[in-house]
């Protein structure tokens, strides 16, 4: 049963709100009154006022910092990291001289200010995502902060300042304007480190012929492959490099604060590459900051834009190879409205589609570890690590996509033998640590329902123990499945 994840099952309004849009069912949910009316619960949690948003007020995120003061954090504790190893360097000499096991040849410890601020924020994503109700809007951040991925492997900075850009430059925005929230991840610092922004410096300009610097064309690459317009729609390789001189400038303070407080956007004049500049046919004038701003406003309503957005949402809310009806209607909706996600959102929930499919797909690492925590419920000790190391496990760690694509999006690169595997020692590793596991039957009916296939009901309620029928619960397929 723990392989197959393939099988069909019926399709429960419920079971499809909260495992195709939402992050699956916890115990106290009246699944029959939510089937009563799929549509409008999807719905109500898109009408709420900044749903999406994490407070840093709130007494439990009270540790939680915006990216300037995570960054200058990082940048602090470098420092540091740099003169403990300077003196460690300067004593080594006279330490051997000295006895091996004398102090002088200890290195000074210190803290690790990055390991901590990403516990935080990822306690805090944690925590947001267990007390969603669907889920749906959790979804929604997921697929964003995807989309527009920075990975904490990069380096130090993005492993302190990852948690407030999804918190600053994604969940504002993930119900507004497709525009706006292109236009706050480009000026975000921490997608101009990741994609090496900080190291593009416009030849022609005064930085450029001083140091004989050019474009890092990083940045430009990606926002027109992987954010905008997508693979094969167009775009030359002139374009890219005339997006990355229009680029040109945009930084982050560095930790002199010469441009502005260290860690913070900043905008170089003296390293942008001055002049008009031609993008996808159209010739923008010379204006700073604002030419590449006016470029993304353009590229945010293009047509190849509403096309491979509504393909990556279409692929990830309803199939791997989504219905072609599906992927035009949601490009439509993107173009009507001006980019609205709210609407796109509405229109994936009132998608025939949506509701008549079967829930084929498997759940991605994440959407599977916090529907398997929502299931059992709280349970003591060791968060957030435990979760982090079942995302690692599973090999889609938080916030460390393998690339600037992000973790793939189709369930063949989640389902193979180890990783199956893998799933079934979390689902033992969790059942043990439940706090209070119940009857894995009248659990088996709170939390999949009336989709729960004749095969599932009898595996388990021939478990052995109540540890083995939970842990064959959360393998089931109707359990996995989205």
């Amino acid at each position: 049963m723990a392989q197959s994840v393939s099988d069909s099952a019926q399709t429960d309004p419920a079971l499809i709100a909260l495992n195709r849009f939402g992050l699956g069912a916890r115990r106290g949910d009246d699944l029959v009154k939510i089937a009563a009316d799929a549509r409008d619960y999807l719905k109500a949690e898109l009408e709420q006022q900044d749903i999406a948003l994490v407070s840093a007020g709130d007494s439990k995120n009270a540790g939680l910092l915006d990216s300037t003061a995570a960054i200058q954090a990082s940048m602090a504790a470098a420092a540091e990291r740099k003169a403990a190893r300077e003196a460690a360097s300067a004593m080594q000499p006279a330490a051997d001289t000295a006895d091996s096991s004398t102090e002088a040849k200890a290195k000074p410890a210190v803290p690790p200010v990055e390991a901590d601020i990403y516990r935080d924020e990822a306690q805090a994503r944690f925590d947001k995502a267990l007390n969603a109700d669907p889920g749906f809007v959790e979804r929604l951040v997921g697929f964003w902060s995807n989309h527009f991925c920075v990975s904490v492997a990069k380096a130090q900075i993005v492993r302190a300042s990852a948690g407030a850009f999804e918190r600053e430059a994604i969940r504002p925005f993930v119900l507004g304007r497709f525009a706006d929230i292109l236009l706050a991840v480009e000026h975000h610092p921490a997608m101009l480190f990741f994609l090496d922004n900080l190291q593009s410096i416009g030849p022609d300009s005064r930085a450029g012929k001083r140091r004989g610097r050019g474009f890092n064309e990083n940045l430009a690459r990606e926002i027109l492959e992987l954010h905008t317009l997508g693979v094969g729609s167009g775009y030359s390789q002139a374009d890219v490099t005339s997006f990355a001189g229009m680029l040109t400038g945009w930084t982050m303070a560095g930790r002199k604060g010469r441009l502005g407080d260290p860690g913070s956007f900043a905008f170089n004049a003296n390293a942008h590459q001055p002049g008009e500049a031609v993008l996808l046919g159209k010739t923008y004038p010379a204006g700073g900051m604002g030419q590449a701003e006016a470029a993304l406003n353009d590229i945010a309503r293009h047509p190849a834009t509403a096309q491979h957005i509504a393909g990556k949402l279409a692929r990830h809310f309803i199939a791997d190879d989504p219905p072609p009806q599906s992927v035009a209607r949601l490009a439509a909706v993107f173009t009507k409205t001006d980019g609205d996600l709210r609407a796109l959102a509405l229109a994936l929930v009132d998608m025939p589609e949506a509701w008549s499919m079967p829930l084929t797909k498997l759940r991605a690492p994440f959407d599977y570890v916090m529907a398997l925590r929502r299931a059992v419920g709280p349970t003591a000790g060791n968060e957030p690590q435990r979760t982090l190391g079942w995302l690692r496990a599973l090999g889609e760690p938080l916030w460390q996509p393998p690339g600037p694509n992000g973790f793939p999006d189709g369930s063949d690169n989640w389902a193979s033998a180890e990783g199956m595997k893998t799933r079934l020692d979390i689902a033992w590793q969790a059942a043990k640590q439940a706090d209070d596991i119940g009857n894995p039957d009248q659990l088996l009916d709170a939390l999949v329902g009336a989709s729960a296939s004749a095969e599932t009901r009898e595996a388990i309620s021939r478990a052995e123990s109540k540890q083995q029928g939970l842990a064959l619960l959360l393998m089931a397929p109707e359990f996995q499945r989205r």
